[in-house]
C-alpha cells in the first residue's frame, strides 16, 4: 500500500505500482469506441503508462496535453492515457483537444487494472479512482521506469519518464 496526499490529506492505495526490472501486468482496457485494448496490443514498442484520476479534473487533463505533445517525438513508442472515466468522456476530450498522439483507455468496467497495479484509491473522497502514476515499459513489457506521485493534485514528472527511454 502507498501512502499519498489529497490537497495535503493522507489517503492510501490499493499497493504498490510494479517493480522496476519485473514484467508489467497484463491488462484489458476499453478504447474510446468500446474494444478491448490489452498489453499484448503493444508488445514490441515502448510503453509509456500515464494513469491518473479523472480527465475532468485539470491536471489530469494537462498531462494528457503534456504526454500528447511529447509523443510526437519518441519512436517506437505509445502513450496510454488511463483511467476509470467512460470512454465516453475520454472521446470527448480527444476530439475537443485533438490528442491524436495517445491512446486513452478506461478501467471502468471492473478496476481490475487499477487493482493489478496496486493503485486504486482505497479511502478518502477519491477512493475507486486510480491514483495519478507514471509506468514505463521497455519493447518486452518490462517496467523500466515507475512513479507514484506523492500529491495527487501535482503533475508527474514528464522529463524523468521520457528520460528512461533514452
Amino acid at each position: 500500500m502507498a501512502t499519498i496526499t489529497l490537497g495535503g490529506n493522507e489517503i492510501h492505495t490499493s499497493g504498490n505500482l510494479p517493480e522496476i526490472g519485473k514484467q508489467a501486468p497484463g491488462f484489458n482496457l476499453l478504447s474510446t469506441d468500446l474494444s478491448k485494448t490489452s498489453l499484448q496490443d503493444f508488445k514490441g514498442k515502448r510503453v509509456i503508462m500515464n494513469i491518473f484520476p479523472s480527465i475532468d479534473t485539470d491536471v489530469c487533463a494537462t498531462s494528457v496535453r503534456n504526454f500528447n505533445k511529447r509523443a510526437t517525438q519518441l519512436d517506437n513508442t505509445e502513450v496510454l492515457c488511463i483511467s476509470r472515466d467512460t470512454p465516453f468522456a475520454m472521446k470527448r476530450f480527444a476530439d475537443s483537444e485533438d490528442t491524436k498522439n495517445v491512446t486513452n483507455l478506461s478501467d471502468i468496467k471492473d478496476g481490475a487494472f487499477g487493482d493489478a497495479y496496486g493503485l486504486t484509491i482505497t479511502d478518502g473522497p477519491f477512493e475507486g479512482f486510480h491514483s495519478r502514476a507514471v509506468v514505463v515499459l521497455d519493447e518486452n513489457g518490462k517496467v523500466i521506469y515507475n512513479e507514484q506521485v506523492p500529491e495527487i493534485g501535482k503533475e508527474p514528472d514528464y522529463l524523468a519518464a521520457l528520460k528512461s527511454l533514452l
